[in-house]
């Protein structure tokens, strides 16, 4: 395990840094929704503490492993990701000192003190956000040693990068804001109803309209999905033989991220019309069903070929 954390510290030092940081504060937090039973807007008030250091560990653990798939722009690579770090902790830092006091981290412009740091909030995004799409330029201009990865981490990319930019749809006043009707707030995670209703436990999305951190968080966790689903090819190669074949897993990916990012435009469309995610209409389903069906009958055409193509290979030898 040491030899594990001390090659994980070589592939980005500040990023890694800030992963174990993550990796405490979650704990932190946990325990703190067991003695604090303090709420805010009706959940409790060290979730969402627990949900972005979560996420920020993925986060940055995942650009530190991509940030060591190249050699190429170390410098440019060490600066970028320090940026991302730094990014990471003044967000964290601000979304913990507000729920420490009961207050709300985003769209909170109750007081000064608030819209102050509400306001280094957003700027910190959009530096996290500009560093990002310089970090996924850096890495695609990158060929990994093969296709499979490659490709997974193409799309994994560009999909989580549109997901992080989803976060731009929350900002703004509601019409409801807009009207005067709710104050001290500017932008809000619901659509077509006050932020602060019945939600998923941890999650906090709401379960009576749509949500907008929905495709915020399943477009950007593309970048973990697509690697770890290429890395589950491989790892069945070996008891499936038409996944022996490259080209057969590159298909899969393509399709299985052709499908992820239908998928990301689906919720993203739900949320935008105000309904729940857990509680879909029938053109919702639909198009859903058309998303598995659809990725269902490509994989299975890929995977025949494969086949075909390992049977004539057996038999020309």
């Amino acid at each position: 395990m040491s030899a594990l954390m001390s090659r994980a510290l070589k592939w980005h030092r500040p990023l890694m840094i800030f992963t174990l940081a993550m990796v405490v504060l979650a704990v932190a937090t946990t325990i703190g929704l067991f003695v604090d039973d303090r709420q805010l807007d009706g959940a409790p008030i060290w979730a969402k503490p627990l949900k972005f250091s979560v996420s920020l560990a993925v986060y940055a653990f995942t650009w530190g492993w991509l940030f060591s798939l190249s050699t190429r722009a170390r410098r440019t690579r060490w600066w970028l990701g320090t940026v991302l770090a730094a990014a990471g902790v003044i967000e964290i830092a601000i979304i913990v000192f507000q729920a420490a006091q009961g207050h709300r981290s985003h769209f909170n412009v109750s007081s000064p003190l608030d819209i102050t740091l509400f306001s280094i909030m957003g700027t910190t995004i959009a530096v996290l956000m500009l560093a990002n799409i310089l970090s996924a330029v850096l890495v695609l201009a990158v060929r990994q040693a093969d296709d499979v990865t490659t490709w997974a981490l193409r799309i994994g990319l560009v999909v989580s990068a549109v997901g992080i930019g989803f976060g731009a749809l929350m900002l703004g006043p509601t019409p409801a804001q807009s009207q005067g009707l709710i104050e001290g707030a500017i932008g809000a995670h619901t659509v077509g109803l006050p932020d602060g209703g019945p939600g998923l436990p941890i999650l906090g999305w709401s379960t009576v309209g749509g949500d907008l951190r929905v495709p915020h968080f399943v477009g950007m966790h593309a970048l973990q999905f697509l690697p770890l689903f290429a890395m589950m090819l491989l790892a069945l190669a070996g008891r499936l033989p038409a996944l022996a074949d490259e080209t057969v897993r590159v298909r899969l990916v393509l399709i299985m991220g052709g499908a992820y990012a239908a998928f990301v435009a689906l919720v993203t469309w739900q949320a935008l019309r105000g309904q729940s995610f857990v509680r879909p209409d029938g053109a919702t389903l639909a198009i859903l069903a058309l998303i598995v069906i659809a990725a269902a009958a490509a994989s299975a055409t890929a995977l025949r070929q494969g086949k075909v193509g390992l049977t004539r290979s057996k038999v020309s030898v």
